[in-house]
């Protein structure tokens, strides 16, 4: 009576394709932007010299409730462009050089944005027995750095990954016996 049941549930699975019963997983920051192209047509509609910092709140910019940003004070901003590592401030653009002489008039915003998902694919009972997990990862990334002084955005970088894509492959000859020997050893 009870192997009737467990053998419906195995059909069941074998008739639906036993990759789908695999996990999947989705890394995604709260962000103002859905897409890498979003994200770049944000920043292009930064104006050096003209966007405020009102002008980046109204972009959905706000750094007390936009996720992933990060103020830098003037200091901060100094180690990120390297001018405490004896690098001469004259390489720096004339803007930039201003804007760290003015000290606490001068702050950033760092915003780090990613979108990643992860596909497990392959053989079904080779990944639940944990013989062999192989994964897909896919997605982008975005990040920014966006300069102001007297809260007037004076420069601006960028840089990302328009699209991820990565394949993960873990191997344990031994299947779910590969972590029982160090668990043994142990008190």
């Amino acid at each position: 009576m009870t192997s009737r049941p467990l053998s419906s549930l195995l059909l069941c699975c074998w008739l639906s394709g036993c990759s789908a019963l695999l996990p999947s997983g989705r890394q995604e920051d709260r962000r103002p932007w859905a897409s890498y192209q979003q994200a770049q047509q944000t920043f292009a509609d930064i104006k050096t010299g003209v966007t405020t910092l009102k002008d980046l709140q109204q972009l959905g910019l706000i750094p007390d409730t936009t996720p992933n940003i990060t103020l830098l004070n003037h200091v901060d901003l100094g180690r990120r462009l390297g001018t405490t590592a004896g690098i001469d401030l004259r390489i720096l653009p004339p803007e930039l050089q201003l804007c760290l002489a003015s000290h606490t008039h001068c702050y950033a915003m760092e915003i780090e944005e990613k979108h990643l998902e992860r596909n497990r694919y392959g053989g079904f009972w080779s990944d639940f027995l944990n013989f062999e997990r192989k994964v897909q990862v896919y997605g982008w990334q975005f990040n920014a750095l966006i300069i102001l002084q007297n809260d007037l955005v004076v420069y601006k970088l960028w840089s990302g990954k328009p699209n991820i894509e990565q394949q993960e492959q873990e191997r344990s000859p031994l299947g779910p016996l590969q972590g029982l020997g160090t668990s043994l050893l142990r008190p």
